[in-house]
């Protein structure tokens, strides 16, 4: 399998080198399953010089630790259009058979890619969410963000008849195929409610892992505001009520296709090879 890992970004010039080296740390070499990663960043138009950082290190062979086979692509933007716009830019450039939504920050670790993709690789999951309140060690930090975000995961559940415990979570893994058919148009941070409502309404199977966490203080360059939550708020009830139809126009039966085909090629291989 070809594993596309998106990365949008936007003023991390500050962290943006020692994200570079821990994703460089990432174990794909547990992943049996993953013999090659393309590597997908697309700059929201950067302002503290970003862009220029990430264009030198992107004209420079990427290696991981394992030596897995890797290709980096580099997509900048020339304005700001918000997160949900970057990460469309990523998904629809993707090829790989899975594509895996990572943040350039140091909040979450590519120290758990294994965890995430097993269940894709097992024919177990079509989506995995990595959970950062079921049982992992993270960072205590603000009161009032975790109750939001309790708030906004009971709505999403509510509407997408789910039972999730963290649906803003960046970390979002789903079939590449899958992922390249829905219709996702949120620009902003709306991205996140909007991706978990049409992967629910999609039928994909959608599993949970732990994740460690380290969440940054505003001091440290943490972006969500209270505004945020309440643009997550009207992303719920629009998905949820108003604009339902998950896929591209036509892409649901291209979808249906290649996991059909998919699935009959995983059931002619010998069990040990199955993923």
């Amino acid at each position: 399998m070809k594993l596309s890992i998106v990365i949008p970004v936007y003023n991390e010039r500050r962290c943006f080198n020692d994200f570079w080296e821990g994703l460089k740390k990432a174990p794909i070499n547990k992943c049996a399953f993953i013999r090659e990663v393309e590597i997908i960043i697309v700059d929201d138009g950067s302002t503290d010089g970003t862009s220029q950082l990430v264009k030198e290190l992107c004209d420079k062979p990427f290696v991981f630790d394992c030596d897995t086979a890797t290709n980096v692509k580099f997509l900048p933007q020339s304005v700001n259009r918000g997160k949900g716009a970057a990460l469309i830019v990523g998904i629809n450039n993707t090829t790989g058979d899975l594509v895996l939504v990572q943040d350039a920050d140091l909040e979450y670790s590519p120290q758990d890619y294994p965890i995430l993709l097993q269940p894709l690789g097992d024919g177990k999951a079509d989506a995995v969410f990595g959970s950062r309140f079921i049982g992992s060690t993270r960072r205590v930090l603000y009161f009032w963000h975790a109750l939001a975000n309790h708030f906004l995961t009971f709505l999403s559940n509510m509407f997408c008849n789910l039972n999730a415990t963290d649906m803003e979570t960046c970390y979002k893994v789903m079939r590449g195929a899958l992922a390249r058919s829905l219709r996702l148009t949120s620009k902003r941070f709306g991205i996140e409610p909007e991706m978990v409502s049409r992967l629910a309404r999609s039928g994909a199977r959608i599993f949970e892992v732990p994740i460690s966490y380290s969440g940054r203080t505003y001091s440290e360059g943490k972006k969500i505001r209270a505004r945020d939550g309440v643009a997550a708020l009207y992303h719920i009830l629009k998905f949820g009520i108003w604009d339902r139809n998950p896929f591209k126009s036509g892409m649901e039966q291209k979808f249906n296709k290649v996991e059909a085909e998919t699935n009959k090629s995983s059931q002619n291989l010998p069990l040990d090879k199955a993923a």
